[in-house]
Order: structure tokens, then sequence, then C-alpha cells
């Protein structure tokens, strides 16, 4: 009681209306954990980012041998190497679910939320990207070659701002360092998006999975929702650490180990696997500038959601628009798979077929089914 008192009554009460006396639904599910371990996945990166700065060395001689020393001499190193690369990954499953769980309760209708959440997405993109860069293998080398070499496809400016980010005629030592200092000083930005982000959530206040408005079924946020999302943090700690001791390179492309050689091209370039699905999109499309825009469109369409006008909040309610949503689930797994094999047959025309499906979800199916069911319901 007398901690209730402190914290209400003190300087601590915005603190305390942020996070303990915070009303919230008194229905939502598991699902609505993941944003809370989107923000531990956020520190843990940075706290084991900035550790791994101390000694990593953004130069093109010694950048792959300084990885090697983190992981042989430096205590605990591997520790942080590994907890870095397998963070990112889980820091993408989570905001992949997030993601997914705010199109099926249609959390986009907090319009401010939404979009600073997609700005949120794009920035965590960009910084993944760069990070990809820093060990300097081969796939780090050929990856940032040809994802930067995109740029050219922009008529005119193109090839001048392609120049511009690599500092010379191809990545060298200065497009490494570039990479580097943004790779250290985004993460901030992100934090700050991430506060915003809150700030905007707890003004909307949060939505649950019968889609119902109203304060009427709201309880505290502590201690109810602190110990689920503190039983959240003790399975993905679990998870982490069996991955991290067990199964490190599981999710490491074989070709990282190589030292980066502009010489030598790996025989199929591919990036992180939480980039593949918009991978996919960009090869599946045979123009240069066109593949560039749906690559970029395939993370700004979720901007699509806030002309959805529906009245109900939830897909439950939309039999067809419910069923297209899983089997969009599943396409977006198919594309990752087909972004990571050859330009062949037959992945070239799945490709094409996932691609045209992708983006009729969000501009027909979804939009489109929502408001006609609710037509029908008049």
């Amino acid at each position: 009681m007398v901690s209730y008192k402190f914290f209400r009554k003190s300087y601590l009460s915005q603190f305390n209306n942020f996070i303990v006396d915070l009303s919230s639904p008194s229905n939502i599910s598991y699902f609505w954990n993941f944003g809370s371990l989107l923000g531990v996945s956020l520190l843990m990166q940075f706290m084991s980012g900035l550790f791994l700065t101390f000694h990593y060395a953004a130069n093109v001689g010694v950048a792959f041998d300084s990885v090697i020393h983190i992981m042989r001499d430096v205590n605990s190193g591997w520790f942080l190497r590994y907890a870095h690369i397998n963070g990112a990954s889980f820091f993408f499953i989570f905001i992949y679910i997030h993601i997914g769980r705010g199109i099926f309760y249609f959390s986009f209708k907090k319009s401010l939320v939404w979009l600073s959440g997609i700005f949120i997405f794009l920035l965590l993109m960009m910084v993944a990207f760069m990070g990809y860069i820093l060990p300097w293998g081969q796939m780090s080398f050929w990856g940032a070659t040809v994802i930067t070499n995109l740029i050219s496809s922009v008529p005119k400016l193109g090839e001048v701002v392609v120049f511009w980010i690599w500092g010379g005629f191809s990545v060298n030592n200065a497009t490494l360092n570039r990479f580097f200092s943004f790779h250290f000083v985004f993460p901030f930005l992100i934090m700050f998006l991430v506060l915003i982000h809150l700030v905007f959530l707890h003004n909307y206040g949060s939505n649950n999975p019968l889609g119902l408005i109203g304060s009427y079924d709201k309880i505290f946020f502590y201690p109810y929702f602190v110990i689920k999302d503190f039983l959240g943090f003790f399975f993905f700690s679990i998870l982490f650490l069996i991955l991290i001791c067990f199964f490190p390179l599981m999710l490491v492309d074989s070709e990282n180990f190589i030292m980066a050689n502009s010489l030598v091209t790996p025989l199929h370039i591919q990036p992180e696997w939480y980039y593949l699905f918009s991978y996919a999109i960009l090869r599946s499309i045979p123009n240069k500038l066109g593949g560039v825009m749906a690559l970029f469109l395939s993370i700004l369409v979720l901007a699509v959601f806030l002309f959805c006008k529906s009245k109900f909040n939830s897909l439950s309610y939309y039999p067809v628009v419910d069923f297209g949503y899983y089997y969009f689930v599943i396409n977006i797994g198919l594309l990752m798979w087909i972004g990571a094999n050859q330009v062949e047959y037959p992945f070239y025309l799945l490709g094409q077929m996932s691609s045209i499906f992708f983006f009729f979800f969000f501009f027909y199916m979804y939009i489109y089914f929502v408001s006609f069911w609710d037509f029908l319901l008049d």
C-alpha cells in the first residue's frame, strides 16, 4: 500500500500511469505479450551491440579478423556475438507476429500507433541490413553490393546516389565505416520512436480479441499483465539460451565464414531470412525499377490499412477475410522459401504468383471484403 501511495503521489506518478495503474482489457491474450518481448529484445540488442563495438574494428583490412578476435580472445565474446546475431532473428520473429496480430485485430484503427509502428519497422530493417554488412564476410560484401546497387535504377539521380553511399565506385572501406556509424546511431532513433509509439498506444488504449470498445471491463496492468509478461520473458529466455548454446549458427549463412573477396561471387546471393519475402517479390518482377518499387511497397503497403473502415475490430467476424488471412500467412512463408532458392523454374513462376497474391490481399481482399461484409449486414 505504501509503495502504491509513493508511486501515485510522488514525481513517479507519470511512470505509475504508464505501467502500474494503466487500464488494460481483461481478456487480452498472449498475442499481446509480443510488444513487451520486442522491448526486451531491443534492450538486449542495444546492450550486446554496445559491448561488441568495444572490440570491433570498422576497417576492411581487419573487420573480419576483429570478429574472429571477439569470438576467440574476448571473455564471453562468443556469447555476446551469438546473442546479437540470434537476438536480431528473434526481434524479427516477434515483430512479424506483432504486425500479424495488429492486422487480425484491426490495430490500424489507432492510426498514429500504426504509423509510428511502420516507421519503427522501416528503421529496424535498415539497421539490421547495415549490421549484416559489418562482419565483412562474402555474403556481407555481396549483399551490400546487390542491395545498394538497386538504388541505381532510379532515373537520373540513381547512380550518383549509389556512388555517394559507397563513398567510391564500389563497396569499400568508406562504405563499411558509414554503415557501422549508422548501425550504431539509428537504434537511438528507434528507441525514441518506440517511446512515441507507447505514448500513442496509451492515449488510445489497447484493443482486445473480441474487438469491444469501452472501459467497463478493464483491470490494472500491474500485477495481472506484468506477471503475464514475465511468463513470456521466461519462455523466451529459455528458447534464446538453447539457440545460443546449442544451435548458434542455425540461422547464419555459411558463405559469411569466408572473408569478403570482390573477385569471387557466391553462387547464390541472398539476404538474411527475415528479408526473404521482400527479396522474392523483388526478383519476381523482370524490370529493375519495378522490382525496387515492389520491394519498398512490400513494407509501405501496411499503410493501406489506414483507409480500411469496418463495423467490427476482429477478422473473426469476417469469415472470407479470416480464411484469406491464414492463406496470406502461408504465402509469406512460401515467399521466404522461394527467396532462398535460385531464380529458375519453378521458383520464378511461384514467386510471381505469390507476389500477386501478397498485394491482392492488401489492396483488394482485405479492404474490399471487409466493406462488402459490412454492407451485407446493413
